[in-house]
């Protein structure tokens, strides 16, 4: 096979795998009632369910957001800590030596 073929299919095979990984977290939407805004938050309740959502500098129509107001948010989940204990580790199985 010609070898300027070969590499532009193995640049291509790059290129589209690349584009899995750049996909980015789930996005989610809420609608409901604007019922605290700051410049940095916004409280949405719906029925029983209130979220708190920090807003990035550049989010789109936050300037707008006025207490009493019906929004949909859309917005993903990230973390920001995460933290292991040994409980929740998998018990080991005992060992042989250790049976009657």
């Amino acid at each position: 096979m010609n070898p300027r073929i070969t590499s532009l299919l193995v640049a291509l095979s790059f290129s589209l795998s690349g584009g899995a990984f750049a996909a980015g977290a789930k996005s989610y939407q809420i609608t409901g009632t604007v019922v605290a805004a700051t410049g940095s938050m916004v409280t949405v309740q719906k029925g029983t369910e209130r979220l708190e959502i920090d807003l990035d500098p550049t989010t789109k129509g936050s300037a707008d957001l006025k207490v009493g107001s019906t929004v949909t948010v859309t917005y993903v989940m990230s973390a920001t800590k995460i933290g292991t204990s040994s409980a929740s580790a998998e018990p080991s199985s005992p060992s042989p030596a250790s049976s009657p």
